[in-house]
């Protein structure tokens, strides 16, 4: 058979972050082995989860300090137990960057699953290369990011690295691929370039490729969440929203649907809006596997499958590839202080002026401490931290107001003061405060810089069922 001749790649996607709904996977699998029976022969399905954004690995490292099996996605037997043997048996290989900050720990949580589900130990591949937070790498992320490493407590470190060794994995035989940081589209260009056999500069098929993956990667965004606005923009049973499935062809090309018998919507106003979702330049949208450039797209809904369950169809075209950056984008998450937090509540005849009067104490007793004033209700979404927003914002006489203070400070003693200053508003602000609530957070933030590829070295390792038992 040759490449245009290959069955379109089915793949799903059920998690677009960590924390996403536990009971996506279901619908996606069902449509998957459904769409299986009823294709071509040689029809391929994958089930790809994204879970990590762009802190949650240092979440993950902070975790696997202290427990040494900890550091993958904490969701994973949530989201995996219900389908992982269906998956199995029929065939449905599975993608995923829920290793996070250990993949390996992930791979032996997912063996043990399977054996519990009274089934054999999957093939199971995890990628490496990407995890740069150890001690030997402090010389090379110092010389990328200069005197901005000096003094720092990195907490972690990671390259978005691409497809290709996800590609030579499941070319290897693997069933499942534990990934840490590769980039969320990667997760759908490597089983296309495995099922296609796509060399890794063929551009233009990887460009397609990176933008089905880009359509898929948040989730349910693309099937009508994070998109719904009533009157305007209706999505019909949001609340059993579905997630999206879609249909790669052998040049790249692909349809976006959704999973059957589940709501949303997928249509072309959902398409290009997920099409454009955090892209800066559409000529250039730069990954490790490719420059993707959708300035020519086309967007066009088809009409449904016959006899599906209100699954709508839209297919992307005239997407374009150029060559990939020779670079690998960094970020290097690092402790950056405490956040302290205090709220209270001020209700009926003139509670806003009452909420802005509390500020106005706090402020006075903060000294030293660079206050964040939000009136939750009134002005808060759009606030600066300066308070300049606020202070021009003419009291508007709301009788239902939330105040809510925030600062942030190396010294946690110094932060701590504001949790005690607004605990104090009960009796020592203006009337009627009550519903306090605070708390205090370490803060994490975040660098990134470029390395060059070669300094990344990125490999795959089949790993033994019986080391994982």
């Amino acid at each position: 058979m040759n490449l245009h001749e290959s069955p379109r790649l089915l793949i799903g996607c059920a998690a677009g972050f960590s924390g996403d709904r536990i009971d996506a996977a279901g619908p996606v699998v069902d449509t998957l082995i459904a769409r299986l029976h009823s294709g071509p022969e040689g029809q391929r399905a994958f089930l790809i989860f994204e879970t990590l954004a762009e802190r949650t690995l240092a979440l993950a490292q902070l975790r696997r300090r202290d427990n040494p099996e900890a550091g993958y996605e904490p969701l994973l037997d949530a989201m995996l137990r219900p389908v992982l043997a269906r998956c199995l048996a029929h065939g449905i290989r599975i993608v995923s960057n829920f290793g996070a900050a250990n993949p390996r720990a992930a791979a032996r949580h997912i063996t043990r699953m399977a054996r519990e589900l009274g089934g054999d130990a999957p093939r199971i591949a995890v990628v490496e290369g990407d995890d740069l937070s150890g001690p030997e790498h402090r010389a090379m992320l110092h010389e990328a990011l200069g005197a901005q490493m000096d003094g720092l407590r990195v907490v972690s470190a990671n390259a978005y690295i691409g497809a290709e060794p996800i590609a030579a994995a499941l070319d290897a035989g693997a069933q499942i691929v534990v990934c840490g940081r590769v980039a969320d589209p990667s997760l759908t260009v490597g089983p296309a370039m495995s099922h296609f056999g796509w060399r890794a500069d063929d551009w233009d098929r990887l460009g397609r490729a990176t933008m089905a993956g880009h359509l898929l990667e948040c989730g349910a965004q693309v099937c009508g969440g994070y998109f719904a606005d009533p009157g305007y923009k209706d999505v019909p049973g949001l609340e059993a929203v579905g997630f999206p499935i879609a249909e790669i062809d052998a040049d790249g090309g692909c349809v976006i649907g959704k999973s059957e018998g589940t709501g949303g919507l997928v249509s072309e106003a959902t398409v290009k809006e997920q099409l454009l979702y955090e892209v800066h330049d559409p000529a250039a949208y730069l990954t490790p596997d490719v420059v993707a450039d959708i300035a020519d797209a086309e967007v066009r809904a088809l009409p449904d499958v016959e006899g599906a369950d209100r699954v709508d169809r839209v297919e992307l075209s005239g997407v374009r590839g150029h060559a990939r950056p020779d670079r690998y984008k960094v970020n290097v998450c690092h402790e950056g202080g405490w956040l302290a937090e205090g709220e209270i509540s001020y209700a009926g005849p003139r509670a806003e002026s009452r909420a802005r009067l509390a500020a106005d104490v706090l402020r006075k007793r903060l000294d030293g401490l660079a206050l964040r004033v939000d009136l939750i209700g009134a002005l808060s979404i759009l606030g600066d931290d300066a308070g300049r927003a606020l202070a021009s914002l003419p009291d508007a006489g709301l009788r239902d107001v939330r105040l809510r203070v925030a600062a942030t400070h190396a010294d946690r003693t110094q932060a701590e003061r504001l949790a005690r200053e607004v605990m104090a508003l009960y009796t020592c602000g203006p009337a009627g405060g009550g519903g306090v609530r605070t708390a205090l957070t370490p803060r994490l933030n975040t660098l990134s810089c470029l390395l060059p590829r070669d300094a990344v070295p990125v490999r795959f390792e089949l790993l033994d069922a019986e080391a994982l038992a």
